[in-house]
C-alpha cells in the first residue's frame, strides 16, 4: 500500500468566523479539495472535471461524514491526507485525515458512485480508475 496522497491548504483570515477559528462549512471544501487533488495526482492532472466532461465518467458524493478533533485556524497549514480506503463494483471511499503542524483537526469518509456523464446513470469503476486507485488500497 502506497503511503497517503498529501493536500496542502493555505488556510486564511477569510476562512475564519469570529471565533478566530475556521468556519464548520470550509472544512468539508477542503477534504473534497483535496480528494480532487488526489484524482489530480493519480490521473496525470485530471480531477473531477476533466473526468466528466473529457473522460465520461463522474462521481457524484452519496455518503460523507466528519468528525472534528482540533480547531482550524491561519496559524499553519492544513495538511490533508486523502487515502482511498474501499474500491467496490460501482463505488469508492475515501478517508481524508486533517491536522496543522502535526495536531489532528478532523476525519472524514466519503463515499462516490461512479456515473455515466451523458445520461447520470450508474456505472463500473472504469478500468483506469482501478488501475490507479488499487496501489493504494489497503492490503
Amino acid at each position: 500500500m502506497r503511503d497517503p496522497y498529501l493536500h496542502e491548504i493555505r488556510v486564511t483570515w477569510g476562512d475564519c468566523d469570529p471565533a478566530r477559528i475556521a468556519y464548520t462549512a470550509r472544512i468539508p471544501a477542503w477534504a473534497l479539495d483535496a480528494i480532487n487533488g488526489f484524482w489530480e495526482h493519480v490521473l496525470d492532472g485530471d480531477g473531477w472535471f476533466q473526468m466528466e466532461i473529457d473522460r465520461g465518467y463522474g462521481s457524484p458524493f452519496v455518503h460523507m461524514r466528519l468528525d472534528f478533533r482540533s480547531p482550524v485556524t491561519p496559524r499553519h497549514r492544513l495538511i490533508c491526507a486523502v487515502r482511498p480506503v474501499r474500491l467496490g463494483t460501482k463505488s469508492i471511499e475515501f478517508a481524508v485525515e486533517g491536522s496543522q503542524d502535526g495536531t489532528p483537526c478532523f476525519e472524514g469518509r466519503f463515499v462516490c458512485v461512479f456515473t455515466n456523464s451523458a445520461d447520470f446513470t450508474s456505472r463500473p469503476a472504469p478500468d483506469e480508475i482501478r488501475a490507479a486507485v488499487e496501489p493504494y488500497l489497503p492490503v
